[in-house]
């Protein structure tokens, strides 16, 4: 099919004639296994030296001329050419030629458009005085795998070492271009497939590559942390990390995250890797979310997008699949373009005929009345929950309240407490539904013991504003048992975590008595510091026998909060 003779780039100040010859410039056909023909060629040389403007080709794997582009005396501006071709190991299929006026090189310009837009290659024509051609250089991609090895799990930048992720070939003319791009093509891609065939016979699944911005300080943490947390939240959603890219700048690129020159790094190494999806360790705003997928067809997900989707398999309970479809839609709705919101409610009647309400305001008027019916279905729910909440302060039944930092244990503890069979898996979010057991203390006290959902760093907003009627029953509680990870290398920063979160939910007054678990896994000099420090009490969710301290410890405190002449807890059935 014969594309639109529609000229592209900076067309003001174009004579008539100037203009048709660059329409005729459609007319002209390449053989397939040449960049350009020498005819063609000289054309946009004499062309761009006429016009002192550089000038620009896109042309297809059959030789057709699909886009012609009028730059200025410096560059030249590639149109919008939409979704790439499927599969991480195909190039686009154009290959864009273009005129150089003042004799230099590809520009790394140049080659970040030509790596960003996976292009078959890239090529310019030094035009020398009277529209003579000079040089020609061309450039294509490299299907080198990643330095750090066949995984390529490391820390390093995207594109380390020495060599660049690309080629450079310079031709003295016109005349002495030797190149069959048929075949070099052809090659290129079947070395990219290999390679992520390769990849996938160790483990089948949908590849991520990791990404992360170090600004210096943020959060307090260090990045390989930040990096390693995140790998555990990918394989957790199902996804194998197949890379790590890190970069240190002074501030997030508002546009592009990591930059627009990096971004082309990291999308070279997605394709050595065979990288389908790109997993940012912050959240992305929506204009980022934009640009990036301007640039690629990859999947293009942040960390809380990771978390959503985690608790999304892991909710079981009507309540909890409908507080993490809350979550999920209030992350997405500012995520919807808001453009031609001028049209949204154009249904037609006098003022309203033409175009109706457009495909994007029935999504979000969708989302709107969706979020409606949850929250009134959840406040319904949450009405019979607050009746056995009553109920059990009628009776005066005393509630302790495990939380913590997900995967420290909290699971374990509650069965090994109470002699219940709680899911426990070694994983992130393993239960998200609260569970309540009963416990006898000493001195005959009956109380509650519940496990609630683990917390992480900045653990999304929207999930904590859809869990909250969840978290608002810590409130009831008249002891929380904070369980930390002592055998984690982030215990205390994980701790921190966990007791932000518990004043942003206004918890501070409620007494908290901190149980270090895992002290079979911990060093034992580090863990009796620890202990010491924030007053603890060392304990074993796997021997039941380490558990005898923390019973006698909560049988005091709870002890210690009756008032004066107050009679001993009830019995109470459950």
């Amino acid at each position: 099919m014969r594309a639109i003779a529609k000229l592209h780039g900076r067309l003001i100040g174009l004579k008539t004639h100037q203009t048709r010859a660059l329409e005729r410039l459609y007319r002209r056909r390449v053989p397939p296994d040449q960049l350009i023909h020498l005819d063609l060629g000289r054309e946009i040389a004499l062309l761009s030296h006429d016009l002192s403007r550089q000038l620009g080709l896109l042309v297809d794997r059959l030789g057709a001329v699909r886009h012609v582009i009028i730059g200025d005396a410096k560059g030249i501006e590639l149109p919008e050419l939409g979704r790439a071709r499927a599969g991480t190991a195909r190039l686009r299929g154009l290959r864009c030629i273009h005129t150089h006026l003042d004799g230099s090189s590809l520009s790394q310009e140049d080659l970040t458009d030509m790596a960003l837009l996976r292009l078959d290659a890239m090529a310019s024509i030094e035009v020398l005085e009277g529209g003579a051609t000079g040089r020609v250089h061309v450039a294509h991609l490299l299907p080198r795998p990643a330095a750090a090895g066949e995984n390529g799990a490391d820390e390093a930048p995207a594109a380390a070492g020495p060599a660049p992720p690309w080629e450079i070939q310079t031709f003295p003319s016109l005349e002495w271009l030797r190149l069959d791009i048929a075949h070099l093509v052809d090659s290129l891609e079947e070395e990219f497939a290999r390679h992520q065939d390769f990849l996938a016979a160790h483990r089948e699944g949908e590849r991520a590559l990791l990404i992360h911005v170090d600004t210096g300080g943020r959060r307090g943490r260090p990045a390989q942390a930040e990096l390693g947390e995140l790998e555990v939240l990918v394989e957790g959603a199902g996804l194998i990390p197949c890379g790590r890219v890190l970069q240190r700048r002074k501030e997030v690129d508002p546009r592009f995250v990591i930059g627009r020159g990096r971004l082309a790094d990291v999308l070279m190494r997605s394709m050595q890797v065979g990288a389908e999806a790109l997993v940012f360790s912050h959240e992305l705003h929506p204009a980022q979310i934009r640009s990036l997928a301007d640039f690629t067809d990859l999947k293009i997900l942040d960390r809380t997008q990771i978390i959503l989707d985690i608790f999304a398999q892991r909710a079981t309970s009507r309540v909890g699949k409908l507080q993490v479809e809350l979550a999920q839609l209030r992350y997405m709705l500012p995520r919807l373009s808001t453009r031609h919101t001028a049209l949204s409610r154009l249904t037609g009647g006098i003022g309203g005929r033409g175009p109706g309400e457009t495909k994007l305001e029935i999504h979000r008027r969708r989302a709107f009345e969706r979020i409606g019916r949850i929250e009134r279905e959840l406040e319904n729910l949450q009405r019979k929950r607050a009746q056995g909440r009553r109920l059990r302060r009628k009776r005066e039944v005393p509630i302790l309240s495990l939380v913590g930092y997900t995967n420290a244990g909290k699971s374990t503890l509650l069965n090994a407490l109470t002699e219940s069979r709680v899911l426990v898996a070694d994983r992130l979010f393993a239960t998200l539904d609260t569970s309540s057991r009963r416990l006898r203390l000493p001195r005959e006290q009956e109380v509650i013991v519940t496990d609630t959902v683990g917390f992480i760093h900045d653990l999304p907003k929207e999930l904590v504003e859809a869990f909250r009627s969840t978290l608002e029953e810590l409130n009831e509680a008249d002891l929380l048992l904070h369980v930390i990870d002592a055998s984690s290398l982030h215990c205390e920063e994980n701790l921190g975590a966990v007791e932000q979160l518990l004043g942003e939910l206004e918890l501070e007054r409620t007494p908290v008595l901190r149980i270090f678990n895992k002290m079979d896994k911990a060093d034992p000099a580090l863990l009796g510091n620890l202990c010491r420090r924030y007053g603890g009490i060392a304990v074993s969710g796997l021997d039941p026998r380490s558990l005898i301290p923390l019973i006698e410890e909560a049988a005091e405190r709870l002890w210690e909060m009756r008032e004066p002449g107050e009679p001993e807890f009830e019995r109470a059935a459950v």
